[in-house]
């Protein structure tokens, strides 16, 4: 028996399969998701709704600031004494979530009034840097 190639070979210019469906991908279309734009519109709204544009935005780096925080529920297992420097641990913030048993000497850059209150509450101290007159969030104007 001959097969479907050699049987259209020579006879037909297109063996049977249109003018474009035999080539790549044609007959689907193309590949992937081309043709999102013209032709396979309808799939990208049904499918992919929110594929084109832009989504959200994103601040430049030199004006973000991310805080390593700490709560004060793990001070405890932190620190030995009863004085703990949080800013040479690498912390910047102390918040206020959690118990605290012990009174500590703390030293951060920030803490929440939370914090302070339970710490203060526990017969501890809080010593930010903003008390020590720095402001290190701010840049100073000339």
């Amino acid at each position: 028996m001959v097969s479907r190639t050699n049987k259209f070979r020579g006879r037909s210019r297109y063996h049977g399969r249109g003018k474009k469906a035999g080539r790549g991908a044609g007959k689907r279309g193309g590949r992937g998701r081309a043709g999102i734009g013209k032709h396979k519109v309808m799939f990208r709204n049904k499918y992919l709704p929110g594929h084109w544009g832009m989504h959200g935005f994103n601040r430049h780096p030199s004006l973000r600031k991310v805080n390593v925080s700490i709560n004060v529920s793990e001070l405890s297992g932190l620190t030995d004494g009863d004085e703990v420097n949080l800013t040479e641990m690498g912390y910047d913030k102390l918040l206020g979530k959690g118990p605290i048993s012990k009174p500590l000497k703390i030293i951060v850059d920030e803490a929440s009034p939370r914090a302070i209150a339970k710490v203060e509450a526990a017969g501890g101290t809080v010593s930010t840097s903003s008390e020590d007159g720095e402001d290190w969030g701010e840049w100073e104007e000339e």
